[in-house]
């Protein structure tokens, strides 16, 4: 029995996308569950932009690339859901208002 393994691997990426589009598109009430989802997809980018990489010969330098602005965008992300606890007490989107600032 032959398993195109190739293919597998694509619509198991495709699969990981769209499901972390869908939790980043459903979950609107807390800023931590938005960021994760975030997180996840761009894990899925690294995987597929590594998996191309390596696929067709080239070199691995620009997935480092990827990987430190991915790491500068989660330590944005964390600094400003502590900077939004702080000031609010919680991470609810809800409570937030552009009128406050």
């Amino acid at each position: 029995m032959y398993l195109n393994y190739e293919l597998f691997f694509y619509c198991l990426l495709v699969f990981s996308l769209f499901c972390g589009l869908l939790v980043f598109c459903s979950t609107r009430s807390h800023l931590l569950l938005t960021l994760l989802s975030l997180e996840f997809i761009v894990l899925v980018i690294f995987l597929t932009l590594f998996y191309f990489l390596v696929f067709y010969g080239y070199e691995g330098y620009f997935s480092l690339i990827f990987l430190t602005f991915s790491v500068c965008e989660g330590a944005l992300g964390l600094s400003i859901l502590v900077s939004l606890i702080r000031c609010h007490g919680n991470d609810n989107i809800s409570s937030l208002s552009a009128l406050m600032w």
